[in-house]
C-alpha cells in the first residue's frame, strides 16, 4: 500500500468515526500549543463535534512527547470544519518519514486545502522572548531527507503562503517572520550549531515542521507555519535547555496563541 493509499484509508476511518464527510482546514499543534486548541472550541469560535484518539486511525501511533495530547478533534467553525491534530510524530522517533507526514497526507485525503503547522522552538533573536509567536516565511531542512520519493520534483519557492502570512499580519501587525531550521534531534543544538544556523540564514531552530510542510506542498495544500519561541537557542542566553521549560512557556502563552488561531482560522 502506498503512503497515499494509507492516508486515504485513514481519512475514510476519520469520516466514519467523526461523522464528518469532509474537512476544510487542518491544524497540527506542536509543543506548547496544546491549550490553544481549547480556545478554538470554548471561546465562541467553534464547537467540537467529535474527538478521537490518534491511534483510532490506521497508520497513526501514540504520541511520544510530553505536551502533546494524542487526540484529534473535529471542530465546526462557521461554514468550515477544522481538523485539529493534538500531536505529531517526530523524525527523531525513528518511525520513518512516512509516519512523520502521515497526518498531513490524511488531512489532504480528508478534503483539507489549507494546513496550519505550529511548533515550539528556540529563537535566535534576543528580542524574541519566550512566548513570542513568529510566522515562518521559509525553512532550512537539515535532516537531509525528503518525504517525496522518486522523480517527483516539487517547487518550494513559496511553500509558506504569502497570502496567509499577510492575513496574519493584518490580524496582528506585531508578528515577526523568520526562517525555521529543522535539526534531526532529539538532542538540543549545540551553541556552535546554533551559530551555524544563524550564519546560513536561520532565525528559529527546532525538530519538526519542514518535512510536514514539504509533504503538504506535494499534496497541494496551502501552508501557514507559526513558531512559538519557547526559549532562546543554545549559547544565546547562556542557560541550559530543558523540555519542561518549553512546555511551561507554551502554557504561559496559551491564551495569546489560542486567540491568534481563533482570529486567523475563520478568515483562512
Amino acid at each position: 500500500m502506498t503512503p497515499q493509499e494509507q492516508a486515504r484509508e485513514a481519512a475514510d476511518t476519520l469520516a466514519r468515526l467523526t461523522g464528518v464527510e469532509k474537512h476544510d482546514v487542518a491544524l497540527v499543534l506542536g509543543s506548547g500549543w496544546r491549550s490553544a486548541a481549547e480556545t478554538l472550541s470554548t471561546e465562541g469560535v467553534g464547537e467540537t463535534t467529535a474527538e478521537i484518539d490518534t491511534t483510532d486511525l490506521p497508520g497513526f501511533v501514540a504520541t511520544a512527547v510530553a505536551g502533546h495530547s494524542g487526540k484529534i478533534r473535529s471542530i465546526r467553525c462557521g461554514d468550515w470544519q477544522l481538523l485539529v491534530f493534538g500531536s505529531r510524530t517526530h523524525y527523531y522517533e525513528g518511525r520513518g518519514i512516512a509516519a512523520v507526514v502521515h497526518p498531513v497526507r490524511t488531512a489532504a485525503a480528508a478534503g483539507c486545502r489549507t494546513i496550519v503547522l505550529t511548533n515550539g522552538c528556540g529563537g535566535l533573536r534576543e528580542s524574541w522572548t519566550p512566548g513570542t509567536p513568529v510566522l515562518i516565511r521559509d525553512h532550512i531542512n537539515l535532516t537531509a531527507r525528503s518525504p517525496i520519493e522518486g522523480a517527483h520534483f516539487v517547487d518550494l519557492t513559496d511553500l509558506y503562503s504569502v497570502r496567509l502570512r499577510a492575513l496574519c499580519r493584518e490580524i496582528d501587525p506585531s508578528l515577526d517572520e523568520g526562517v525555521y531550521v529543522q535539526f534531526p534531534g532529539p538532542h538540543y543544538e549545540t551553541p556552535a550549531e546554533v551559530e551555524m544556523a544563524r550564519r546560513i540564514g536561520g532565525d528559529l531552530v527546532g525538530m519538526s515542521t519542514t518535512l510536514e510542510a514539504i509533504a503538504a506542498r506535494e499534496a497541494g495544500l496551502e501552508v501557514l507555519g507559526i513558531s512559538l519561541v519557547t526559549n532562546l537557542a543554545a549559547g544565546i542566553s547562556g542557560e541550559p535547555l530543558d523540555h519542561a521549560e518549553v512546555i511551561e512557556a507554551g502554557r504561559a502563552a496559551a491564551a495569546r496563541m489560542g486567540d491568534l488561531l481563533a482570529r486567523i482560522v475563520p478568515r483562512i
